[in-house]
């Protein structure tokens, strides 16, 4: 097992420029990291400056609130895919979800899947601001949605991944769905162990620390 295989290396800084979107695929060329995790805006340049090697771009949408309308996190998945992503990291309606709003939380998602075809769906449920039992029923719906990965964090909330919460994940999705572990892995013991529990991908701004 080759740890960077397992490392979507990140940059979602909103005050993130050019160069440092470059300077990030050309650590995951570097590396040899699975991915790279850009906003949208910055998905051509990734795109362009990776085209010759096997690192997946990946972008977020609905980011960081998960809170605007449906049809706008469809149309911005479509978007980061036509501009060249491989994958969408999409962040769920929580405020729909602590409503009780199932179906539509539901609805969203699969709308984003069937909208991006082929490409990997990581859905973000942003465990910090939910119970067991809210992180139960979104990984739950998630599943039914045919989402490929169900993901911890945005990494800008009140926390990150944690143990528990991947146990709790795997329990729910069994092997019906990947996990990503996301938000404050920041060492190679914590991601190694992240693994050793089911986890398939660690979203990381210091991939290259987890490596040393």
């Amino acid at each position: 097992m080759a740890l960077a295989d397992f490392i979507d290396q990140t940059n979602l800084k909103p005050t993130a420029t050019t160069a440092d979107i470059q300077k990030l695929c050309e650590e995951a060329k570097t590396y040899g990291f699975y991915a790279v995790c850009v906003n949208g805006c910055h998905v051509p340049i990734a795109k362009e400056t990776l085209k010759t090697t096997s690192v997946k771009v990946a972008a977020v949408i609905g980011f960081p609130l998960g809170a605007m309308s449906a049809k706008a996190k469809v149309f911005e998945a479509v978007d980061c895919v036509e501009h060249g992503a491989d994958e969408i990291d999409m962040v769920i309606n929580i405020g729909w979800l602590k409503s009780e709003m199932y179906d539509a939380v539901r609805d969203e998602i699969h709308a984003i899947k069937q909208a991006i075809g082929d490409k990997i769906l990581k859905v973000i449920i942003e465990t910090c601001y939910l119970t067991d039992s809210e992180k139960e029923k979104a990984c739950a719906l998630a599943v039914e949605a045919h989402a490929d990965f169900v993901k911890t964090s945005t990494g800008f909330g009140t926390g990150g991944a944690t143990v528990e919460d991947v146990k709790l994940m795997k329990r729910i999705v069994e092997d019906k769905a990947k996990i990503k572990a996301s938000g404050g892995v920041k060492n190679k013991e914590m991601a190694l162990q992240y693994i050793d529990l089911g986890v398939s991908r660690i979203g990381t701004s210091s991939g290259p620390e987890l490596l040393k």
